[in-house]
């Protein structure tokens, strides 16, 4: 045990910076998706992620004059890294996994240019019903390799997930990704 008032001192220092440290791995942003003042879910930002909201726009397809309305989205990336992307949003009268499909071919070449679907299976995603599509394709002009996730919200919603990977992205950047759907939580 250290002797006197400095010892002390610096003990309780060591402690208190230790249980701080332990505090500050574990810390999260949450973050809430609301539309018309009602919250449809909430998902967590990892450490060292940015968050961006964007509201309803329209966005026209390489090789197209037609403009598709995109939703509100919520996009998380990496501060110090690029090649990762991971984004949801929920579009109005979009209630089931067919109609989200549906709205994903209409926005598809917007965001994945070329994608071709790799496998697709049933998942739970915070206690609720999904359907996961994985891909690959091109953005930007380079390869990379997505992640649909549809997610049955209660009230007739589903909320739509993308995350985007460049070949070449930092692999470790997977367990983030996976933070982020470990997080989410269906308002209720």
């Amino acid at each position: 045990m250290p002797k006197g008032i400095f010892g002390r001192l610096r003990a309780t220092g060591l402690v208190l910076a230790t249980a701080l440290s332990a505090t500050v791995a574990k810390a999260d942003m949450p973050v809430t998706y609301v539309e018309d003042n009602r919250a449809l879910f909430h998902v967590n930002a990892p450490d060292f992620w940015q968050v961006r909201a964007g509201g309803p726009r329209a966005i026209t397809p390489p090789g197209s004059d037609e403009a598709r309305l995109i939703n509100r989205v919520i996009g998380f990336e990496p501060v110090s890294e690029k090649g990762v992307w991971v984004g949801f949003m929920s579009p109005n009268g979009v209630s089931t996994f067919e109609g989200a499909v549906e709205y994903l071919r209409n926005i598809g070449q917007s965001i994945v240019e070329d994608p071709i679907l790799d496998n697709s299976k049933p998942t739970r995603i915070g206690g609720l019903a999904a359907q996961k599509y994985a891909g690959h394709g091109r953005r930007g002009g380079k390869s990379v390799n997505f992640t649909a996730v549809l997610i049955d919200l209660p009230g007739n919603r589903v909320a739509i997930s993308l995350a985007i990977s460049e070949a070449g992205a930092n692999a470790e950047l997977i367990g983030d990704v996976n933070a982020i759907y470990d997080s989410f939580r269906a308002a209720r």
